[in-house]
């Protein structure tokens, strides 16, 4: 198995964040958007690493007891093997770590691979919002874990 680490986007990360965003996403964030973030004092992103490549993050707002997730992406060649769990597993201790209890995100109603991903991490659906997604029109469904220290305390009984 890779070498792999978990730890917080800097500044000299964000050309390979960007390359992420492109390669993932439709409508991808700008390098000046993702720089932005490491100013934003709400704005809290982890890099995956894996024989020292970065190979995802993860990204998300901590407001209050709240963590909104912004964006997760893991490279295609580098999927199916848990490494979106253990990244969002990652943010979710960092997030109580910071304060927060609940986590919330969107997700695409066509991406079942991350919906059925966020329902195996007690994510549930609380809410919809039609033509969220601008690139396709398509919607996404609001979801919500209440309870993140009890979803990283059953993680640990594991």
């Amino acid at each position: 198995m890779a070498l792999e680490v978990i730890r917080p986007m800097e500044r000299a990360d964000v050309s390979h964040v960007h390359e992420i965003e492109c390669i993932c996403f439709r409508s991808p964030w700008s390098k000046l958007a993702i720089a932005g973030e490491l100013r934003n004092d709400v704005a809290h992103y982890l890099v995956m690493e894996a024989d020292g490549v970065i190979c995802g993050y993860g990204g998300m707002w901590l407001l209050f007891e709240e963590a909104h997730v912004t964006n997760v992406a893991i490279m295609p060649e580098y999927r199916g093997s848990g490494r979106g769990r253990r990244l969002m597993i990652a943010m979710m201790r960092h997030a109580v770590k910071h304060g927060a209890e609940r986590m919330t995100l969107e997700v695409r109603e066509s991406n079942m691979v991350a919906q059925h991903l966020y329902a195996g991490l007690n994510f549930q659906q609380n809410g919809f919002r039609p033509g969220y997604y601008s690139d396709t029109g398509e919607g996404a469904l609001l979801l919500w874990n209440n309870d993140i220290q009890q979803t990283l305390d059953r993680e640990n009984e594991t």
